[in-house]
């Protein structure tokens, strides 16, 4: 798969503020999908399946099985990537024209 058809999955799973959701309860520690599912008791299993089938598909968790049980990990990278290549670069060239701006204003 290539590097933009990843990204465009990593935004297609982070647009949706559930996932968003699931992700920083991952943030901590891994969940089993049961866990998920009781911490978000306004949706159905069924649903909360769905939208970790979206953040597996876009490589934002890890699952790990074991017996019955099935762990969801974070895995950050493809953040730090969409970081790195979008708001990094961004970011630098921002605070270089408030540095420009900052020092013609004090001249």
């Amino acid at each position: 798969m290539s590097t933009d058809s990843l990204d465009d999955l990593v935004f297609k799973a982070l647009a949706h503020p559930r996932r968003r959701g699931i992700l920083d309860l991952l943030k901590g520690e891994p969940f089993t999908t049961g866990m998920l599912v009781d911490a978000f008791p306004d949706l159905d299993r069924c649903t909360v399946m769905m939208h970790l089938k979206v953040l597996e598909a876009a490589d934002l968790i890890i699952v790990q099985r074991e017996g019955r049980e099935r762990w969801n990990h974070l895995n950050a990278m493809p953040i730090k990537q969409i970081h790195d290549r979008w708001i990094g670069e961004y970011a630098t060239h921002a605070l270089n024209i408030l540095d420009r701006l900052r020092s013609d204003l004090t001249e």
